[in-house]
């Protein structure tokens, strides 16, 4: 099973509707979906109940890390919600260590059952974040264009207890950082300087979903987009032309994206690209 972890440590970045399009899309491709919410907010756990395509569990995601965690339903999209008791784990500091290897073992142990883990992350940067990071796989982080959102990828990479760099030197070194995807974002000239800035400051970050100068994948400011997470629908299946050509701008950064994540573990071409995250 691979487990990718969406991590940004700025809230309002559409990043539970990404995550939310990911499981959607991995699931459309034929493989087995776990999904994690560690966000008490709930955003990745709402449209996923309302779309009735994923199982609940009958437990909330807190309970993998206290290890209270009875099994899951057996189904091939199965979510595990978030939920307020989410809250109380960093106040229990004693408790962070086995927090952490207590969600590491549940991932463990339900390996076989699943192809892939989507995990929506709080933007905190607490025991949730650090037990995800501990334990993924990948890491996919949502930005918005504007001056803010870019100035946080430097604590995004460096956070003293939740950086990428951190966590990988110290916790865990096979993490690999798939890259930056720029969200909610327009075709005003603002939004397209924003970009070039992104693209510039932060190139070996970017995920690169074609061969011309702009080719980086993205996420556009679409209604329909919102409307489908408050609805639980399923994007390419709305019938609203907005939606479908939401879907088509979509589309190429959500399959680029998984097929790195689903890439065999030992493709030499897996292998350049983490080489070339980890590098940047």
């Amino acid at each position: 099973m691979k487990t990718l972890v969406l991590c940004n440590q700025k809230g309002g970045v559409g990043k539970s509707a990404v995550a939310t399009l990911l499981a959607h899309h991995l699931a459309h491709r034929g493989q087995r979906v776990l999904a994690i919410d560690l966000d008490h907010q709930g955003n990745f756990t709402k449209p996923l109940r309302l779309s009735g395509r994923a199982a609940p569990a009958a437990f909330g995601a807190d309970a993998l890390m206290t290890g209270t965690a009875p099994a899951l339903p057996a189904q091939p999209f199965v979510l595990v919600p978030g939920d307020r008791a989410l809250l109380g784990l960093e106040r229990q500091p004693t408790q962070h260590t086995p927090f952490a290897r207590n969600f590491r073992s549940f991932l463990a142990a339900v390996n076989g059952a699943f192809d892939v883990c989507v995990i929506d992350t709080n933007p905190n940067p607490d025991i949730r974040v650090i037990a995800a990071l501990a334990s993924a796989d990948f890491v996919l982080s949502p930005i918005q264009l504007n001056q803010e959102a870019m100035d946080g990828v430097s604590g995004l990479l460096n956070h003293e207890r939740v950086g990428l760099r951190k966590i990988k030197a110290v916790l865990n070194s096979k993490l690999v950082l798939i890259g930056l995807l720029p969200t909610l974002v327009e075709p005003t000239p603002f939004q397209k300087a924003n970009f070039l800035q992104v693209v510039q400051q932060y190139h070996p970050l970017m995920i690169r979903i074609g061969d011309g100068p702009g080719d980086f994948a993205s996420m556009p400011r679409r209604s329909c987009i919102a409307e489908a997470q408050a609805e639980g629908a399923v994007l390419w299946e709305m019938k609203k032309t907005a939606a479908r050509d939401a879907w088509r701008e979509i589309e190429p950064s959500l399959q680029r994206i998984g097929d790195i994540v689903m890439a065999p573990a030992k493709s030499p071409t897996t292998a350049a690209e983490a080489n070339h995250a980890a590098a940047a």
